[in-house]
């Protein structure tokens, strides 16, 4: 156990207490950590184990037996390609009007000389408690001629109000209002200001608006399944979910009929390999964003 120093560098000796309360600590991290990493490398190896054996239960951990089978037949079928695809453009055109949104209403209610922001962000965040419900949305959507198209899904959630606020708090405790002011005597206007000043100073935040927006549209299914109707426009999530429930609907009929056994196994091998493929850009995204996500999150528990 390393010593700690005090403030002046001088060494302060732990207590018994102290020491027993990092290693409870210690093995409660472990314990979280390894009940965290186990659904990720089991999924892992049973991409690559045998299908049966993973059925079987034989495979609890570490890849047995094996076999890339899933792997070739997510590669080999296009419509997996083409919601692979699907998804990047939903989620890079998605994720661009929402940082752009985000910061054009967060920038003007973080400026003290703005008259009635108080109302205006009582009205905004009115909305994350009330909505109009699926139904009226739906119309709506329907009305504006969005159906079947990506804009279906991506205008109606094209800005959140929680991101909002955690911009505008981002804006008023980190941005020295003294800087706004000396721009605005030297001519720069409230837009220059925003360009100039306030934007290259907010990079970590503006990293944790586009992972928080990105993971979102990465991960959406819901809206794609309410409003597409064609297969070519299909995210990945929803070709995913549909693999998930003919996997489930196939095991029930393979208890009875064992002419499908094979495309059961087939199934349960797609179904691990087409998660990996699904979720590895944001799990290789994640690590390099992770210091800007936490810090976001205590940014949004400050009070604004």
């Amino acid at each position: 156990m390393k010593p700690a120093y005090g403030k002046e560098g001088i060494r302060v000796k732990e207590s018994i207490q102290d020491r027993m309360t990092l290693i409870v600590i210690y093995i409660l991290l472990s314990i979280i950590l390894l009940l965290v990493l186990y659904p990720l490398i089991f999924v892992v190896s049973a991409s690559i184990s045998d299908p049966l054996t993973v059925s079987r239960g034989e495979m609890w951990l570490f890849p047995k037996d094996l076999s890339f089978i899933g792997y070739e037949l997510v590669f080999a079928n296009k419509e997996i390609w083409t919601g692979y695809a699907n998804t990047l453009l939903y989620t890079l055109v998605g994720t661009a009007i929402n940082l752009v949104m985000t910061i054009f209403a967060a920038y003007p209610l973080s400026r003290k000389d703005f008259a009635g922001r108080n109302v205006i962000t009582a009205y905004i965040v009115f909305t994350m408690f009330f909505s109009g419900g699926l139904i009226p949305t739906y119309l709506l959507v329907k009305n504006l001629g969005m159906i079947n198209t990506m804009w279906a899904l991506i205008i109606p959630g094209a800005v959140s109000v929680w991101n909002i606020i955690i911009m505008r708090t981002f804006f008023q405790t980190s941005i020295p209002n003294e800087i706004q002011e000396s721009a605005s005597i030297d001519g720069c206007s409230n837009m220059q200001t925003l360009w100039r000043i306030v934007l290259p100073l907010s990079m970590p935040i503006i990293a944790v608006m586009i992972l928080f927006y990105s993971v979102g549209h990465w991960n959406s299914y819901f809206n794609a399944l309410i409003y597409l109707n064609d297969r070519d426009k299909y995210p990945l999530q929803l070709f995913l979910r549909e693999i998930l429930i003919k996997s489930q609907v196939d095991q029930m009929a393979g208890s009875m009929d064992l002419s499908v056994q094979k495309h059961l196994m087939e199934a349960e091998a797609i179904k691990y390999a087409i998660v990996i493929v699904a979720n590895l850009p944001v799990l290789l995204l994640y690590p390099f964003l992770q210091k800007y996500f936490v810090k976001g999150m205590m940014i949004g528990a400050l009070k604004g």
